[in-house]
Parts: structure tokens; C-alpha cells; sequence
């Protein structure tokens, strides 16, 4: 690496088509090289996208030698001059299409090996394990980095719908005493002389923060110690969880997750138009209400539809899920609907009961692109109610002691859901594995066991 300090201010890509005619001085990553006769040319990468450069021997002489032993992946500092693109080598698919740089001074600030595989391509033709096992090269290509710009709008867009509604953001503890929803599926860890768990969700604490604040959400990574490997889970995920109090009924809550949803999609269209793009896919259209229907309605539409029976089922299968989203898009122009009135015995402990019906709770799932996106609930506010639930499922109450002052002092009628963000993702991108849309996922199979020797 050379020890050279920066010969002035540096411009960034996306600034260049407005700086014709001007000297600058750009920082960045060769992507791809190309000669040309006596041209070399190079694609240039920075965080804002991408610039082309010529190098042409009779402007330098020197920086033409130096570009021919530039590979892809070099770090390097160009000075040159921003001019218009000859007539016909215009890229109208570029934000800098029209320009490029007529190169003055090349410096090479750090040398990288040769790529093992070719990442100049607009597509990363890869398998999956290859796609992961090279992960900090793979995510330098622009349709993989694209992926994390759509999430990063995802999860801005979450923060400032509910922080428009009075929502107060939260942070959440990772390291829980006791399994949140009961079962088996936590990673117990080694925690100085306590038993402790990674949190399958910040579901307790946002509980416990609604009797402070009213109306929270955060964003927090969860963990499932799922005990398989699909095409939609992951053991560690980031959840987006919204909590809030004194509501007038749990179905409220459907409305709060559909204008949050709806707001993505929304700001999607704003930012990420390019990004898009990349996948040839558009922001789902939602013209009208999204239809409200109970698991039981939903199961018997299925077995009319397919003549497959499930309707005895505590639950909806990936299927399901499939098909009612299908009759969703024919009867409302969108693969979106929320499923309510889940049983009992397929809802955490702390999930409301529904007073008409004892065996369903007042919960729901909004299904989106053929899976669940959303789930939600009222939840239990009263003390004994909550108290017999968990021994009911076998939960032993002092493992939930900070958690139960909350409901013993005084609990309003409450309520809440989260969404997967990876999950989201996926779908709106079309991708084929969640994995795809987690910069470093974890599964049965990964750790990024490469990085495990190193103190």
C-alpha cells in the first residue's frame, strides 16, 4: 500500500455529469478493464455507482503504462477531465451514461489478486454456496449490492411511518432468560452462572416499553433455532416489531401493518427505481383494501379451489399459503391477505383468546407473495389471564419476572406484529433463496466458519 496523501477533493461518481468540462479527482474500485486499439478503458466503482474512464497515451504516457497492469478490484485515485460520451457510446442504463473521464494521473493505492470468477458481467452466474462462501467479493457486484439498498429503504421506510405516528424507537436486549414464544427452538448461551437464550424475538420488551411509552418499534435481530434448512427461513434474521397500546381493537393492528407496507412500496418507487430494475421487477400494486378473512374461511376456500383437504389443519402449509394468495390476486388485483382467528395451540402464550370463539385468538397473518409477511396480535393484558398461560404452556413464571410487573402494575389493552425483513425482500426481488437477501446469513450450514481461527 503507498503512503501518498490525496491530491485534492474527491468527487464521486454520481456527481460527475454535472462537472463537464472540469478537472476531478475520483477514488473507487476498478470494475471491469477494456482495451481498445490504443484505448484502455475502465469501469470505475465507488458507493455511488459507476463511471467509465478512458485512458488514452497521447494525454499521459505514464498513466497508460500504469493502466495496463490494472486488474479488476484495484483500488486506485484517477484525475482527469469530465466530457461528454462520443454520439452512440451513450449508456442510458448508467446515472453517469453520458460522460466519462479522460484520464490525466493514475495512482494504484493497493494491489488485488486476481478475482476467482468473473464478477465484470451484469449478472453473478454463480451457485449458491459459491454466491455465500465468497460473500465479501460477491456482495461488490452491483445486482448483489443492490439487494441491500432495497433493504436499507425497507427498513428506513418502517422507521419513519411509525415515527410519524408518535412511535418512540427502542433498544432491545439480545441475550433473554427464558424462550419468548415456549418451545424448543433457542440457542442456549454460556452466560457467566445464568441460563440465557438468544431472543426469538423482542416481543417482552416491546410489551414492557408499551407501558412506558404507549407506541414503540424496533428493529432487532432474532434467532430460530430451527432444526432445517429452506428456501424462506434463516436462523438469524432482523425482525421489525412494532408494539402499541390502548387500542380500540386488535384489528387495528391490520391497519397499522398495512400502512406500513403500503409506505415501502411507496418509497420504493422513490429511491430504488434503478435498483429494481437490476431484477426486472415492479413495486406491487395494492389498489384496494386488502381483504380480511378467518383461517377457517380461508381452509375452506383452499379445499373448493383444490379439492386438497386441510381443512383440519391448526395451521395454513407453504400450499396454503400459495393458493390463498392466488385467490387473492384474482379477487382484489394483489397477492396480499390477511389471515385472522388462529387456534390457540399455534400462537405464543401471550396471545389473546377470542371471546367468541375460545379455540381462535385474535391474531392474524398477512400473507404476501405466496408467504407470511406479517404477524400479529392482540395480546394478553391482564395479569392472572397471562400468568395462567404461562403455566398453562409450561413456562415457569420466574423466568418471566421483569416481564409480569409490567401486567401486575397496571397493562392497557395492547397489541402488536413484526415482519421479516430478509423475507420481504426476497419476494419483492423475486430471488429463489432468503439467504440472498441476508449479507451474512446463518443456517444449520453457516457460520463464516473461514473467520473461526482468527483470535
Amino acid at each position: 500500500m503507498s503512503n501518498f496523501k490525496s491530491s485534492g477533493k474527491r468527487t464521486i461518481a454520481s456527481e460527475t455529469p454535472n462537472q463537464i468540462g472540469k478537472e476531478v479527482l475520483l477514488k473507487g474500485w476498478v470494475k471491469t478493464r477494456r482495451d481498445h486499439g490504443k484505448l484502455v478503458f475502465f469501469d470505475l466503482r465507488d458507493r455511488t455507482g459507476l463511471i467509465q474512464l478512458v485512458v488514452n497515451p497521447k494525454i499521459s504516457e505514464a498513466s497508460y503504462k500504469l493502466a495496463l497492469e490494472i486488474k479488476p478490484e484495484f483500488v486506485v485515485e484517477i484525475t482527469g477531465e469530465v466530457k461528454k460520451r462520443p454520439e452512440g457510446t451513450i449508456n442510458k442504463e448508467l446515472l453517469t451514461g453520458e460522460v466519462e473521464i479522460e484520464v490525466k494521473e493514475i495512482k494504484i493505492i493497493v494491489r488485488a489478486h486476481s478475482l476467482p470468477f468473473d464478477m465484470g458481467g451484469e449478472e453473478l452466474n454463480l451457485e449458491l454456496p459459491t454466491l455465500l462462501d465468497n460473500r465479501s467479493l460477491t456482495l461488490r457486484h452491483p445486482k448483489v449490492s443492490a439487494i441491500f439498498r432495497i433493504q436499507e429503504t425497507l427498513a428506513v421506510s418502517f422507521r419513519n411511518t411509525l415515527r410519524s405516528e408518535g412511535f418512540t424507537e427502542i433498544f432491545v436486549p439480545t441475550l433473554v432468560p427464558s424462550a419468548t414464544e415456549g418451545g424448543a427452538e433457542v440457542f442456549p448461551v454460556d452466560y457467566y452462572n445464568h441460563k440465557a437464550y438468544l431472543a426469538q424475538s423482542p416481543q417482552m420488551y416491546k410489551q414492557i416499553m408499551t407501558s412506558i411509552f404507549e407506541r414503540v418499534f424496533t428493529i432487532a435481530h432474532a434467532y430460530r433455532a430451527e432444526p432445517s434448512v429452506t428456501t424462506r427461513h434463516l436462523s438469524e434474521y432482523v425482525s421489525l416489531d412494532a408494539e402499541v397500546g390502548f387500542i380500540d381493537s386488535w384489528q387495528d393492528l391490520m391497519g397499522w401493518a398495512e400502512k406500513v407496507v403500503l409506505n415501502m412500496f411507496e418509497d420504493l418507487k422513490k429511491k430504488n427505481e434503478s435498483d429494481l430494475k437490476l431484477f426486472s421487477v415492479s413495486v406491487p400494486e395494492i389498489k384496494k383494501k386488502i381483504p380480511r378473512i378467518k383461517m377457517k374461511e380461508a381452509q375452506e376456500l383452499i379445499f373448493k379451489r383444490t379439492k386438497i383437504d386441510h381443512r383440519k389443519e391448526p395451521d395454513l402449509d407453504p400450499s396454503d399459503e400459495k393458493e390463498i394468495c392466488k385467490w387473492a390476486m384474482e379477487e382484489y388485483g394483489a397477492p396480499f391477505v390477511f389471515i385472522t382467528h388462529y387456534p390457540i395451540k399455534k400462537r405464543p402464550f401471550y396471545t389473546m383468546p377470542d371471546s367468541a370463539d375460545p379455540d381462535s385468538t385474535l391474531s392474524f397473518d398477512l400473507l404476501g407473495i405466496n408467504e407470511e409477511w406479517v404477524t400479529g396480535s392482540q395480546r394478553i393484558n391482564d395479569y392472572d389471564s397471562l400468568m395462567k398461560n404461562i403455566l398453562k404452556w409450561k413456562n415457569k413464571p420466574e423466568n418471566f419476572e421483569i416481564y409480569l410487573q409490567t401486567f401486575k402494575y397496571g397493562m392497557p389493552p395492547e397489541g402488536g406484529f413484526a415482519m421479516g425483513l430478509e423475507r420481504i425482500t426476497k419476494d419483492i426481488l423475486g430471488l429463489s433463496n432468503i439467504r440472498e437477501a441476508s449479507l451474512f446469513p446463518r443456517d444449520m450450514e453457516r457460520i463464516d466458519e473461514r473467520f473461526t481461527s482468527i483470535d
